[in-house]
């Protein structure tokens, strides 16, 4: 991996059975991977299971993996009006981990495509000095959106988004990490 190479943890925050959270993580990190700058870590909450980490080696592993990241992707869907609860328990885990490092956010729901959730998620981030990309990618009913092979309908407009969102994240990412790198972030 080169100095140029950025190091992307991608976060699946559905942990419900039967999620249709696969579907868009798959499509999304095959836009990550494809790029030659990002070096691709997906945090599926529904594998690691953060939620029930107190401590001890998983805990610690888990840690080690936010930390190492430069940036982040958050995909996540929307239920009442927000975000899942064993995202925000992970999120609470850490909290040095994420600063001074850019957030980036795919959603999916109804009608809204989750983007009530991640008004939510910006809140929360802002709190740990973690800095929220502008660009988003929102899935409106996303379940009718995508084949039964999990191929989007019609890419065109999601995979624009996809690319300025990471875009505009490595932008972000190389930014923060040469300020990280020169000065200690005061956090």
């Amino acid at each position: 991996m080169s100095a140029e190479t950025l190091h992307l943890a991608v976060i699946v925050a559905s942990t419900r059975e039967g999620r249709f959270a696969p579907v868009v993580a798959d499509w999304f990190t095959g836009h990550a991977t494809a790029r030659p700058d990002l070096d691709v870590d997906v945090l599926d909450l529904a594998e690691i299971q953060p939620y029930t980490l107190r401590g001890g080696p998983d805990a610690e592993a888990f840690a080690k993996r936010v930390d190492a990241a430069d940036a982040f992707v958050v995909i996540t869907p929307e239920y009442n009006h927000s975000f899942p609860a064993p995202l925000k328990h992970a999120i609470d885990l850490l909290h040095a981990e994420w600063q001074a490092k850019p957030v980036g956010f795919v959603s999916y729901g109804g009608i809204s495509g989750g983007l009530r959730a991640v008004e939510q998620l910006r809140l929360v981030f802002a709190e740990l000095h973690a800095t929220t990309v502008r660009e988003t990618v929102s899935l409106p009913m996303a379940g009718q959106l995508f084949d039964g092979q999990g191929h989007l309908l019609a890419p065109e407009g999601p995979d624009r988004a996809a690319a300025a969102l990471l875009d505009q994240l490595t932008w972000w990412a190389h930014a923060l990490r040469d300020a990280r790198l020169t000065r200690p972030y005061a956090g």
